[in-house]
């Protein structure tokens, strides 16, 4: 579906207050995920993305101008695989406990992962 037919859908619904990116690997098709989640941000929307990378990953050699985009395009990011060995269900938005669940604003500025 393109982005903008996307965008318009979750325009639509009143009861959407934010977007969440998981599942097909935001951070492997960063394009259109930061087209949608800079719209989102814009349209006042908080944005959330769970990832397999890490943030010093995405931050460092691996970090691609768009990768960058969408990490910036982002309230909260919810980091690292999912290690069956961790797994918990007590566990606030996170399958393992190696996941980080982080503040992506403030761990920008920091330049060092925050958690929230």
């Amino acid at each position: 579906m393109e982005v903008g037919m996307l965008a318009e859908r979750i325009r639509e619904n009143p009861l959407l207050d934010g977007l969440s990116l998981s599942g097909g690997e935001p951070f492997d098709q960063p394009e259109a995920c930061g087209e949608l989640a800079e719209w989102a941000r814009a349209a006042g929307l908080h944005v959330m993305a769970w990832t397999g990378y890490t943030f010093e990953q995405l931050t460092g050699p691996e970090g691609t101008s768009d990768r960058l985009r969408l990490l910036r395009s982002l309230d909260l990011l919810v980091d690292g695989p999912f290690i069956l060995e961790l797994r918990s269900l007590e566990l606030p938005w996170r399958g393992s406990a190696n996941q980080r669940v982080l503040d992506v604003p403030l761990s920008l500025a920091r330049g060092a992962p925050v958690a929230c």
